[in-house]
């Protein structure tokens, strides 16, 4: 078991939207500590998705004290995600806890999580945004775009999406001051296909090489 493992630990925090839940994996020297990298889940799950579970395995080891949070409704039981207004209401209580250790906060999520922290980032002072399969628009509907939280996060941003995301593919997202990274194949869960070649394990080391490497460029 990793040092994150055997430090995990789970935390309730009370905001404006009721009780929400971070799930800590520390980095694994505490000393080393550089930053806290904070996500949150898409509107349809929680925080076991491979993409988190993922990045919680392999961040640690970097430095990095990865947060998982759940949104209020998820805490309640509830299965269908509020407004954007409340999510964001839920985000902004549980920053000064993201916060406390005094360390430099990513803001991140997949999915609705991902538009939580690019609309919240500068407000907040986030260090920089990662998104996680960013829905830039409704499956079928190009017309409906979300562009513009994406290109108004105001900081840093990695945007790492699926090649065969229904919610916008990598080569319909409009030019701007992030970077973007593809994992080939994958859908909006990330999952490829059997005649892709990759296995999900290769699909989720594309994944977690490119945030690590990413956020070890941040100052």
């Amino acid at each position: 078991m990793s040092t994150a493992e055997t430090g995990r630990r789970a935390e309730t925090v009370d905001t404006e939207a009721g009780p929400a839940r971070i799930t800590w994996l520390p980095a694994e020297n505490a000393k080393n500590a550089r930053l806290v990298l904070a996500v949150s889940h898409g509107a349809g799950g929680g925080i076991e998705t491979r993409d988190l579970r993922a990045l919680a395995a392999a961040l640690p080891a970097h430095g990095v004290t990865v947060a998982l949070v759940e949104q209020p409704w998820r805490v309640a039981g509830k299965k269908l995600a509020p407004a954007p207004k409340t999510l964001d209401t839920g985000w902004r209580g549980l920053w000064p806890a993201l916060t406390a250790a005094g360390l430099p906060v990513v803001a991140g999520g997949r999915s609705a999580g991902a538009r939580v922290a690019c609309r919240t980032a500068a407000e907040l002072g986030a260090h920089a945004v990662l998104a996680l399969s960013f829905p830039l628009h409704p499956p079928g509907k190009p017309e409906k775009s979300r562009k513009d939280e994406l290109l108004g996060s105001g900081v840093p941003t990695l945007v790492v999406q699926g090649g065969n995301d229904p919610f916008g593919r990598p080569a319909e997202f409009p030019p701007g001051e992030y970077e973007i990274t593809e994992v080939p194949y994958g859908d909006h869960g990330f999952a490829v296909p059997k005649r892709s070649g990759l296995t999900e394990d290769q699909a989720m080391e594309i994944l977690t090489a490119a945030v690590t490497a990413w956020l070890s460029t941040l100052a």
